[in-house]
């Protein structure tokens, strides 16, 4: 098993803080008590038990869930570092009092209460903080879980919305290309052609829930190249990737879902058509992407059967939460049409959700 060694630093000063609480506790209740020896006792019993109890552990199998040793094994653990506390730390503080000179000028403690005292406190102590690190590893595994669950719910609940989106869009692709098959074929061919690279880049971005910008802007101008067969000159469109987004991991679908909003509600309605411009850019941290179209603007409703604008927000607070924003508007200055912008953390694929 691998050691955190920064875990386990964490945990010895967290053990050295409660030994001097416990030092600070006998010098309260016997003021006549020196504090120094009262510190080096409780120091040196408790980072002998620490270090017997929390670096032993690793050489016993251990529980997935708490990280300690199963069965007898933990029980006798605990045992052996009260016991290695107790001798090796009571005669190593024994040996610096005398050493130093702490136990000082002043009349010594009954040997019979002091090792009464010593033994109490050194039981106490071995099974609270044995207890205690049981319980933090414990809550971390349950932690770990949780995420993990969390995790696969949102993976799961992305996965129904791509379920819900590609139907919608493919079936208005192939009512498009029944029509062609008889009026233009040289036309029905090149969306047949558009239509498997789309559909292969879309069985790519399926087996996970994120990918590479790149990827999501190569995906929407196959989508826009088959659509353009559709619509010929009512379709004009742009796509702006700076080199140094290319590999930023980004939902799948969600740019088309953007798109599809603009032609089916923006660009459709309009005699003659328009323009659709999508671009990304880095900004304060963020990733914003905007989908820009020439269309008729939000005087008509849209997303009026549901598809689209909703899952691009269930899709980035699924992923997100309120990393992310998502905002639709008219376009600025009176110019026609809208601009959908959607800004979401900028993440290396190593720390993407």
């Amino acid at each position: 098993m691998r050691i955190d060694w920064i875990t386990k630093l964490q945990h010895l000063l967290q053990t050295m803080a409660f030994s001097l609480a416990v030092a600070t506790a006998q010098v309260i209740f016997q003021p006549e008590r020196p504090y120094a020896p009262a510190l080096a006792y409780s120091i040196f019993i408790g980072l002998f038990i620490w270090a017997v109890i929390d670096l032993g552990r690793h050489l016993f199998p251990s529980a997935l869930e708490t990280g300690w040793p199963t069965g007898w094994a933990g029980l006798l653990l605990v045992l052996g570092g009260i016991l290695v506390g107790y001798f090796l730390g009571n005669a190593l503080a024994d040996l610096a009092c005398r050493s130093f000179g702490w136990y000082g000028d002043g009349p010594r403690l009954d040997p019979a209460t002091e090792l009464r005292n010593s033994a109490l406190i050194t039981v106490l102590a071995g099974v609270t903080g044995s207890f205690y690190f049981y319980s933090i590893n414990k809550a971390a595994y349950l932690q770990r879980q949780m995420d993990e669950a969390q995790r696969l719910a949102n993976e799961s609940r992305l996965k129904l919305l791509e379920s819900q989106l590609e139907p919608h869009m493919l079936f208005n692709t192939l009512a498009n290309l029944r029509a062609l098959v008889a009026s233009d074929p040289p036309r029905a061919q090149a969306m047949i052609d558009r239509l498997v690279s789309f559909l292969r880049s879309t069985l790519a971005a399926s087996r996970a829930t994120q990918h590479a910008l790149s990827d999501e802007f190569e995906r929407t101008r196959d989508y826009l190249e088959l659509i353009a067969i559709r619509m010929g000159p009512r379709l004009r469109f742009s796509l702006e990737l700076p080199t140094e987004l290319e590999a930023l991991p980004v939902p799948a679908l969600l740019l088309q879902a953007l798109v599809e909003n603009a032609i089916l509600h923006g660009l459709e309605p309009k005699i003659e058509g328009g323009s659709i411009t999508v671009r990304a850019r880095l900004e304060a941290g963020q990733i914003v992407i905007e989908v820009i179209d020439s269309g008729v603007g939000l005087a008509q409703p849209r997303d009026a059967k549901g598809f689209g604008l909703a899952q691009v927000r269930e899709r980035l607070s699924s992923a997100y939460g309120a990393q992310a924003s998502f905002t639709i508007l008219d376009n600025p200055d009176g110019a026609p049409g809208v601009r959908a912008t959607v800004r979401i953390p900028a993440q290396t694929a190593a720390s993407a959700p």
